[in-house]
């Protein structure tokens, strides 16, 4: 009976520490969990490629630039990120403004240009609302009201570096894409870690972070590399139903093609 007792109290332990290692962190403003001292100012490059499964000869380039500061805005301390996306023709190009508070990360206002075309919001903690910043801003009379506060699913690379990334890990942070229809909980799991090859030659010990869901009927999983020590996003694979994407870092010692283009809208 004693054995049989010890055993049962062995197996509800296993229980309960798996169980605390599987528990969900959710990610809210109010108990600011994210670091934002990790995020640091300055220009982060990144090569995106989409590789096909219809067309395997063929793959797909843009080039994206997220240029990150830190200022002040209306009295509060606040990042500005900037960001430049390029394909393949000018049609391509798309443009991406977000200020988000320094103490929370908490999103305050964001633009988006594609084309000719600026949709520009104020960002609150229970609403989200067309500003009219922007000439004949289309989201001029848009406002949707939120029961919770959210984060900024545009800033998905600089909020995954603010994580409390660790081993066994789960998250849930209540992303919004905005002007779309609901803000939603998206999980993500730390998955394991791994040392990446970078391509200016170093060896990274990093984290690597997963979510996974369906895209128009079909599952999909994205994972994404994160550096331990400087908690810089390095990678992402994606895996759909037609193909695969991925995202990699350009070394630091890439141009910075913005400056060279002051005339960029």
């Amino acid at each position: 009976m004693k054995r049989l007792i010890k055993a049962l109290t062995l197996l509800l332990l296993i229980t309960f520490s798996f169980a605390a290692k599987a528990q969900v962190d959710t990610i809210r403003l109010k108990d600011k969990r994210l670091n934002t001292s990790y995020l640091k100012p300055g220009i982060n490059q990144y090569l995106v490629f989409y590789q096909l499964f219809k067309n395997p000869k063929k793959m797909v380039f843009t080039y994206w630039i997220r240029d990150i500061r830190k200022t002040r805005r209306n009295g509060q301390n606040v990042f500005t990120i900037n960001q430049h996306w390029w394909g393949d023709d000018s049609t391509s190009y798309y443009k991406i403004f977000s200020v988000n508070r320094v103490s929370d990360f908490a999103p305050l206002f964001h633009s988006e240009t594609d084309l000719d075309t600026t949709s520009t919001y104020n960002w609150y903690e229970d609403k989200i609302t067309g500003a009219d910043t922007a000439h004949n801003n289309p989201k001029k009379g848009f406002t949707f009201n939120f029961t919770t506060p959210n984060f900024n699913w545009n800033l998905d690379i600089e909020t995954f570096e603010l994580l409390p990334l660790a081993a066994g890990k789960i998250f849930a942070i209540n992303f919004y894409d905005a002007g779309l229809e609901f803000p939603r909980y998206v999980i993500y799991k730390v998955i394991g870690d791994e040392t990446l090859a970078t391509l200016d030659n170093h060896n990274v010990d990093c984290w690597k972070l997963r979510t996974e869901g369906q895209l128009n009927g079909h599952p999909y999983t994205e994972t994404y590399w994160i550096a331990k020590k400087s908690h810089e996003f390095l990678k992402e694979e994606d895996a759909y139903a037609n193909g695969y994407r991925y995202k990699i870092k350009m070394p630091a010692g890439m141009p910075d093609i913005v400056s060279r283009y002051t005339h960029l809208p």
